[in-house]
């Protein structure tokens, strides 16, 4: 009877490659292995299939020839290929599934140096400092490589030595059943070296617990949002790594006058009625301090004044944006006496509510609901 296609029997095509076909063994092998289908004579067939075609095709020089001769390559007395092989229905789970378990239990290594994390600390700025920049100071508490022993743990003159446990593998293998699993060695946590006479400062971390205070330059321009890195003031890292990255946050409070849009600043100024009609010249605040804004006469509530250069300097174009004034026309409170007469006297030169001379919104607005009505009824 022919035998099966190699391919075939692992459910990959002859393209792939051998980490695929070692995934393709593993879920096969583990379905099929005679320690789980005790007295199941199909089963033990199909593991030979599955164990000879996983050990042909994960070995580059019978692969080679298997992909040039198929299975005439290995037959004896073969011109095309001296290789030989036998099979065995035994199969150790440790050898079949170990890198599984190794990523489960550890990964089989000896535990390499790792680089710190990256730290973030939120920092709250006001207005004025975020848009004309600041040295700020802060005090940031994280691991620290020790100076003692520069991160390696051990006392001065004094080296790390190969776990006697695992050997320095890092790994030690312990068998349950048919499983053998392997998992971080107990007496070195996995690193695969011992530290026979610990540093007196960090007793063996490498890292110790500490606060420093690092002076941060904020840009003028910054805003919300924004992030400013200080590389290598984050964690230290583990084993003499590279020590983590710092990533300071900026939030901009909120301002009692100003809100800010990308690099303009708006702000709303209450004039009176007599200004808004009359006209006149106004001072507006600015961060820089006071600057005279001239009021044209009949100007309405809401109106925008724009005064150029007066708001923010981008922090990356380097641009300046604008101050955006909104004219808010208040209703005079508190009124005296006169002030009642004169305010009646005012209304009754206007011609009524309406204002068709000195009203103009009134006009269209009142002109707007009759042509309403009369569209309504049919006029």
């Amino acid at each position: 009877m022919a035998k099966k296609d190699y391919y075939q029997v692992l459910g990959v095509n002859n393209s792939s490659e051998e980490r695929d076909i070692k995934k393709a063994y593993k879920r096969l092998a583990m379905k099929y292995h005679p320690d789980r289908n005790q007295g199941d004579k199909n089963a033990e067939k199909k593991f030979k299939e599955i164990k000879e075609a996983y050990e042909i095709l994960t070995d580059p020089k019978k692969r080679t020839a298997y992909d040039q001769y198929g299975h005439s390559a290995f037959e004896q007395g073969s011109t095309n290929s001296s290789f030989s092989h036998s099979f065995s229905t035994t199969a150790d789970f440790g050898d079949i599934f170990g890198d599984v378990f190794g990523d489960i239990f550890g990964n089989g290594r000896q535990q390499r140096a790792r680089q710190g994390s990256d730290l973030r600390y939120n920092m709250e700025l006001t207005l004025e400092e975020a848009v004309r920049g600041i040295t700020k100071e802060i005090t940031i508490p994280s691991l620290q490589k020790c100076k003692m022993c520069h991160g390696s743990g051990s006392k001065s003159g004094s080296l790390s030595q190969n776990c006697p446990s695992c050997r320095g593998k890092g790994q030690i293998h312990i068998r349950k059943g048919f499983f053998t699993v392997q998992q971080n060695c107990s007496t070195c946590q996995g690193s695969g070296s011992v530290i026979k006479s610990p540093c007196n400062i960090c007793r063996g971390a490498g890292r110790i617990e500490k606060s420093k205070i690092l002076s941060v330059k904020i840009p003028s321009g910054i805003d919300t949002n924004d992030q400013i890195r200080l590389n290598n003031e984050g964690e230290a890292g583990a084993n003499g790594a590279k020590s983590g990255d710092l990533y300071v946050q900026i939030k901009v409070k909120k301002h009692p006058i100003f809100e800010r849009e990308e690099n303009n600043l708006y702000c709303e100024v209450p004039i009176n009625f007599s200004m808004a009609a009359l006209g006149g010249e106004i001072e507006v605040p600015t961060l820089d301090g006071r600057v005279k804004l001239k009021i044209p006469t009949e100007t309405q509530s809401g109106k925008l004044f724009r005064i150029r250069g007066r708001g923010v300097k981008s922090v990356r174009s380097g641009t300046q944006g604008d101050l955006l004034c909104r004219v808010v026309v208040e209703t005079p409170v508190n009124l005296n006496e006169k002030q009642r007469y004169l305010l009646h006297e005012l209304g009754e030169s206007f011609g009524g509510f309406k204002g068709e001379r000195n009203s103009p919104k009134s006009k269209r607005f009142f002109d707007g609901v009759k042509r309403f009505f009369d569209e309504l009824r049919g006029y």
